[in-house]
């Protein structure tokens, strides 16, 4: 308990406001104005405040649970996709075996991803954090570096700071996807990328022109679009490809949500995916099989790769000789599936 009224002391004299307040604030408490509010847990994240679980775990100061950040706000979250489903069912059963609980953190499109994680922080409800839907230059990582949490993010980041993170080989998939399409004789292949500033869209496209670059071909770059990701987003743009004067003959595309959009667009503007454009697909998910033809993609071990985030939160909580060296850095590959949309261009 005295070393929870020092920390909170520390806090009231940053701020200025007295220690009851802090108190009212940090646990949620009514009677605390928002301003005030907001103040007190930017305050207590930037410190680096660690609350004493008041005797939840006196002997550990631990919580034994790990948070998982998604941002429900994320068209890709709102898909059909089952991609969180299985990680998060693989996580869960590494950490139960080895008693930590795992919960999930909804980050609603309307709150600051910054100020949520702020308030995670400051109540002290776990041990440590995985983020989703990493930046190319993120906010949150900056914070989070700051704070005493331990955290992992899935997807890298030009963030500076010592932190752990685990990606897919998204350059990879798509210099691969390039070179496939390329060896049946392709030369005008597309992209589709997400329109924000999500990382993995980033990595894509530097193995797109990495690959466009390996195999001698030109890159126009009015065949390098952006749409949101989501099946609305990859109706959108079929839409775009339907309408060109001079169609690409291959699209590659960042996200396998946008496949179906792509897909229904395609059909409605008369075009035979396979006969008129071959489509590469990023990961083998099971809606692929109610497209026809079944799409080129990529297949990820879902499962192995949630027990890996498991693992890797872990080791950072209880790091061995092998674990104690520094931050943790992994690149997971992807297995390339032939499908019947790649075709050899016409005529």
């Amino acid at each position: 308990y005295e070393a929870c009224m020092i920390n909170i002391r520390r806090l009231a004299d940053h701020l200025n406001i007295s220690i009851g307040t802090v108190s009212r604030a940090l646990n949620n408490r009514p009677g605390v104005h928002p301003e005030t509010l907001e103040k007190v847990l930017k305050a207590a994240a930037e410190l680096g405040y660690v609350p004493n679980q008041s005797g939840r775990s006196l002997r550990r100061g631990a919580t034994n649970t790990i948070g998982f950040v998604i941002e429900t706000g994320h068209p890709a979250h709102q898909s059909g996709d089952q991609f969180f489903y299985v990680v998060l069912d693989a996580m869960n059963l590494y950490l139960a075996e080895r008693h930590y609980d795992l919960v999930i953190l909804p980050c609603h499109s309307a709150d600051d991803p910054v100020e949520f994680l702020s308030r995670v922080i400051a109540r002290g409800t776990v041990d440590a954090l995985v983020i989703t839907a990493t930046r190319r230059f993120d906010h949150r990582i900056a914070m989070l570096a700051r704070s005493r949490l331990p955290f992992l993010t899935l997807g890298r980041s030009e963030t500076p700071g010592s932190y752990s993170w685990i990606d897919l080989d998204f350059e990879g998939v798509a210099r691969r996807s390039v070179m496939e399409a390329a060896k049946l004789g392709h030369r005008r292949i597309a992209v589709g990328l997400p329109d924000n500033d999500v990382a993995l869209g980033y990595h894509y496209k530097a193995g797109y022109l990495s690959g466009m670059t390996d195999a001698g071909l030109h890159v126009d770059e009015s065949l390098i679009m952006r749409v949101p990701t989501s099946e609305e987003g990859g109706f959108r743009l079929g839409l775009q490809i339907a309408a060109m004067e001079h169609r690409p003959s291959a699209l590659l595309l960042c996200s396998e949500v946008t496949a179906a959009g792509v897909y229904a667009a395609l059909a409605q503007e008369g075009l035979e995916v396979g006969r008129d454009i071959s489509i590469v697909a990023f990961r083998e998910n099971p809606l692929m099989r109610f497209l026809n033809p079944m799409p080129a993609c990529f297949r990820l071990d879902l499962q192995a790769l949630g027990t890996l985030i498991a693992k890797a939160v872990l080791d950072m909580l209880a790091p061995t000789d092998d674990t104690a060296v520094g931050p943790r850095s992994e690149i997971v590959g992807l297995e390339f599936l032939s499908g019947a949309s790649l075709q050899p261009p016409a005529g």
